[in-house]
């Protein structure tokens, strides 16, 4: 079991420095998948051997995000780098949408309340 703190702290990182922002749509550069941004770590919280045990290793001192595949039950840890926004507007199709999004407005998922969990296995 993999223990990854995904908890989004915004003394971490200043939210003006993200790139993106939860409920935004992005695309994974190298992987192709569409997803919508759930939470932010102001850099990889990810245990050491999950990192290492990526086929790349971008550094991890940078904004790294929890995002929901699009037609799947996936959610990705990816970093700031490798992703670019999606400016598509078509909706993304995950069973924890309606979980931690509330609606759709001008092309991004309007966050609710609900915390995103501190791990994730």
């Amino acid at each position: 079991m993999i223990q990854v703190n995904l908890s989004y702290r915004g003394d971490d990182f200043p939210e003006q420095q993200q790139r993106f922002h939860p409920g935004q749509l992005v695309k994974h550069r190298r992987y192709g998948y569409r997803g919508v941004i759930v939470a932010a770590d102001g850099h990889c919280k990810a245990d050491p051997n999950w990192y290492m045990s990526n086929k790349t290793q971008p550094t991890r001192r940078q904004c790294w995000y929890h995002v929901l595949v699009h037609n799947s039950t996936t959610i990705t840890y990816a970093a700031e780098e490798n992703l670019t926004e999606d400016s598509s507007e078509s909706p993304v199709m995950h069973p924890l949408v309606p979980v931690f999004f509330n609606h759709v407005a001008d092309g991004q998922y309007v966050r609710n309340g609900k915390p995103w969990p501190e791990t994730h296995l």
